[in-house]
Order: C-alpha cells, then structure tokens, then sequence
C-alpha cells in the first residue's frame, strides 16, 4: 500500500510517524519517573548511539571526520546536547504539551540563527513569521512573578533555542561533506560523555519498568529520527514542515490520558499562534512564493 503512494504523501506519513515517535519518546521520559534529568539524557542517548554504530556497520559506511566541518560538529553537539537536557528538564516539570511546543520553535530560531553562520538573508515575512511565533510562546511560558512554572518555561524555550542551532550547524556541516551517520554518531557519543559524570554522581537506582521505558524512550527517539530522516527524501521540508507540528497534538493526548494534564486556555492560545504561523509559511513556500 505504501509503495502505491506518491513521494509527497509518503513524506507526509513518514513525518507524522516521526511526531508519534517524539511525542512517545517525551512521554515515556516523563513516565520514567523521579529519575535526574541528567540520568535521563544519558540513557537515551546510549540507546541512539548503539543503533546508529549499528546502523553504519550494517550499510558499511566509512567513519570519517575532516577539519573543514569538524567545529560545525562539535557545536551541533553541544548546542543538541545542552537543548536535549533542557528539553528534558521541561517534560519532567510542564504540562507534556507545553514542552513539546516550546521545542518545536526550533525552526524560527534557525531562521534567525542563518543569517550570521549560513549568511542567508530570511525574507520580511520570515521575520515578522518568527516575532509572531515568539509571541505565542508568551502565552505558553507566561512571565509573571505569580507563574511557578516560569524557570521550566525558559529552561524549555532554551531547549528549542539549542534544538534550532544545532540545525543550522548540521546544515552547514552537510555542505561540506558530512554525512548523517557521522553526524548522529559524534552527537550521541558527545552527549553520553558529556552527561555520564553527573549521572555517576547523582545516579539514582532504577526498577527494571523504569529500564525497559527508558529503553521504549530510546526507541521511540529512533523512530523519530529515522523517520524524519526518510520523510526529507521524499519531499522538501516547505511540503511537509508543518505536519511536525502534529507532535503537539500527540503530546496533548498522550498527556490528557495518561497523566490527566489539561493545557491552560493560554497555552491553546499559544499553541493556535504557532501552528497558525507555521501553516501559513508552509503555505506561501509550498506555492512558491517564499
């Protein structure tokens, strides 16, 4: 059945199947339990690191590393690292909606973040699209002395922040010849090492249900990458783009069912501006006229 699609509508498909994917990989971090951030991430990232060697064993891809995009590397993963950590701070302290919303303003950080390290010029409406944006994410975070949810609010609006440069610096290290494998590699690799010293020092002993959905959590973020990965051969991003946005919406039943969380009339506000804003530039690139 799959086969009988077009290329446009596969993408569509395999990019919804990666909003499931995340939207599971956030949920089951939060179901993991009280477990430290930091003892999160590392799990997570291992379980990555295991299926992308795995991966480039299997299709006998060459490792290799060069000086011209060796630094766009190393800052992806410190920027993808530090968001994810971020990222994961947030789940365990938002409502689950909220903090996959406050990530998914990665890509107009990118179009900021493109004009100084891929000198690409975004257009007026680019600009206005992201100053819109991040007044949506105003509704969601809420910053007022009274909000308790504050802090987690900026630590998760930083997580979309490192999610968005370590975008641009992957595109720029894809320009000079990096490949993805390499890429996913250094990141998980990077990340492993970077959290193992505070997870050691504040490990806390899990059951074996919390390490089999630490592992579902690994999975799932496989699911996610592979998919979002094939979903881009496919069709060009300004085709399939704003469908990533249904991860909110998996996020929300994923949360409302299993751990009752209803988003405040707000963060639907919020959440209605940056979908709406997403939507109306997939639109105008889909017709050319971006």
């Amino acid at each position: 059945m799959f086969k009988n699609l077009n290329n446009q509508t596969k993408g569509i498909v395999c990019i919804i199947l990666a909003a499931i994917g995340f939207s599971l990989m956030t949920f089951f971090v939060r179901l993991s339990g009280d477990l430290p951030t930091m003892q999160k991430a590392f799990f997570r990232n291992a379980f990555a690191l295991i299926i992308a060697i795995g991966t480039m064993i299997v299709k006998r891809d060459r490792f290799e590393i060069k000086k011209s995009f060796a630094p766009d590397i190393f800052f992806r993963c410190l920027f993808g690292t530090t968001g994810l950590i971020a990222n994961f701070y947030a789940i365990d302290k938002l409502v689950l909606a909220d903090s996959n919303m406050l990530n998914k303003l990665s890509p107009f950080y990118a179009i900021v973040l493109s004009i100084p390290l891929l000198k690409e010029k975004p257009s007026k409406f680019d600009i206005t699209a992201t100053i819109i944006a991040f007044i949506g994410a105003l509704f969601i975070i809420r910053p007022t002395g009274s909000n308790m949810e504050l802090v987690p609010s900026l630590v998760g609006l930083y997580g979309g922040f490192g999610a968005g440069c370590a975008y641009v610096f992957v595109r720029r290290a894809t320009k000079k010849g990096a490949k993805t494998p390499v890429i996913v590699i250094c990141f998980s690799l990077f990340s492993c090492l970077l959290t193992f010293p505070f997870m050691i020092t504040h490990f806390v002993p899990m059951s074996a249900l919390q390490w089999l959905i630490l592992v579902l959590a690994g999975l799932s973020a496989a699911l996610g990458q592979f998919s979002i990965t094939t979903a881009y051969k496919y069709a060009p991003a300004k085709k399939l783009s704003v469908f990533d946005y249904t991860q909110v919406i998996f996020a929300t039943l994923w949360g409302f069912l299993f751990f009752r969380e209803i988003p405040t009339m707000w963060s639907f506000i919020g959440y209605a501006i940056i979908i709406g804003v997403a939507f109306v530039r997939w639109e105008k690139a889909r017709r050319g006229k971006d």
